[in-house]
């Protein structure tokens, strides 16, 4: 089994408005073979904790507005380093990026297919590294 059109197409929506939002590090996975509860994960990260926010924001924006999706559950938002939206088809974790060292979350996933997602979305891959080095200079 693979991930729906749908939910292919919300993935797509919500890695493009995570990318919009300079999120760093956006991958898709199509995780419909191993979960019964979901068919896709969208995995993304900020350096801080306003940003999370603002990714996280941008995300429900689109999806509500061009694709009339709202989340089912929302968790994490009033701490902003880990957030998670849950629109049943797929779930979106945005985390700050210390989070996303600590629970490597693709570590979990590692054999799930990943999902091709937009050029913008695919761009942000390795800016989390590029922004900690800068920070250590």
């Amino acid at each position: 089994m693979t991930a729906t059109d749908r939910s292919v197409e919300l993935i797509n929506a919500a890695a493009q408005a995570a990318a919009d939002k300079l999120a760093h590090d956006v991958v898709g996975y199509d995780v419909s073979d191993v979960l019964a509860l979901t068919d896709a994960f969208l995995l993304a990260s900020a350096p801080n904790d306003r940003q999370v926010k603002a990714i996280v924001e941008g995300i429900e924006e689109k999806l509500l507005k061009e694709h009339g999706a709202k989340p089912q559950r929302r968790e994490g938002e009033r701490e902003g380093r880990w957030v998670l939206l849950d629109y049943v088809d797929i779930v979106v974790h945005v985390q700050h990026s210390e989070e996303r060292v600590y629970y490597a979350l693709e570590r979990l996933w590692k054999d799930c297919p990943e999902l091709e997602l937009p050029p913008d979305a695919r761009a942000t891959r390795g800016r989390g590294e590029e922004a900690a080095a800068e920070d250590a200079r």
